[in-house]
């Protein structure tokens, strides 16, 4: 059998149908998780800065290392089916070093955003956040918490 006839063969559609189905979902879930977080990290910033009178860098670091826990906790639990064959450490690790490149995209396109083109912070974070998201949801589910590529289950 040619591999475009293959492809096409009922157990590669299921296959692939599958794949596109544990996608979905886990960027459904992750979507949730990530607004709990996000709203966690903001809560905390507010509350430390605003209301208890901590340095905003100390509150932001606090709320989004908050808001960081509670997404790594809920995408092993909740989100994502599949993970890595990670030492935990490993996994933490890396899911962490992909957090702070998010936080590096953040801080950045803010940056460009309020001091390019003018907007205001508040107006800023919102095309911010949802390309940070996809960011980390694509970079997290591809290194992390995806069937390794060598498992023969064929899930993504």
């Amino acid at each position: 059998m040619t591999q475009a006839a293959d492809a096409q063969s009922p157990l590669a559609v299921v296959a692939r149908d599958r794949r596109l189905s544990r996608l979905v979902d886990d960027l459904v879930k992750y979507g949730f998780v990530s607004a709990a977080a996000l709203a966690l990290d903001y809560g905390i910033l507010l509350l430390g800065h605003n209301v208890l009178g901590v340095p905003y860098l100390v509150a932001a670091a606090i709320g989004f290392c908050s808001g960081l826990a509670l997404v790594y906790l809920s995408s092993v639990r909740f989100v994502f089916a599949d993970r890595r064959r990670l030492r935990p450490a490993e996994e933490l690790a890396a899911f962490f070093a992909i957090g702070v490149a998010g936080l590096m995209i953040n801080e950045g396109l803010i940056y460009v955003f309020v001091d390019t083109f003018g907007f205001a912070p508040a107006l800023a974070k919102i095309p911010t956040a949802g390309l940070v998201f996809a960011f980390n949801f694509t970079a997290r589910r591809a290194m992390l918490f995806s069937a390794p590529p060598n498992d023969a289950r064929g899930a993504a």
